[in-house]
């Protein structure tokens, strides 16, 4: 194996914005974060979605307004009828 072509592995912790949930794991990801957690220095990487909180794996339904979003698109873009 060649020297210093690899990327360097670190220690990282995924956080879950929305639930809290940490993902202890190793990656070649960094960030400006860091944190000690158990002794163990860690890269902190935050995510907005992860399997603990997305609808796919939790179970979760959820509604999405169709009508509504295309009331506001069509007011919004709506051209005006009147005669100048």
């Amino acid at each position: 194996m060649k020297a210093e072509v690899h990327p360097a592995l670190n220690n990282v912790c995924f956080l879950d914005v929305a639930t809290g949930k940490r993902f202890l794991t190793k990656s070649t990801m960094k960030s400006n974060r860091k944190e000690t957690i158990e002794g163990v220095e860690y890269f902190v990487v935050l995510r907005d979605v992860t399997m603990d909180s997305h609808p796919a794996y939790t179970g979760e339904k959820r509604l999405v307004d169709t009508a509504g979003r295309v009331e506001k698109f069509t007011t919004k873009f709506k051209r005006s009828t009147k005669a100048k």
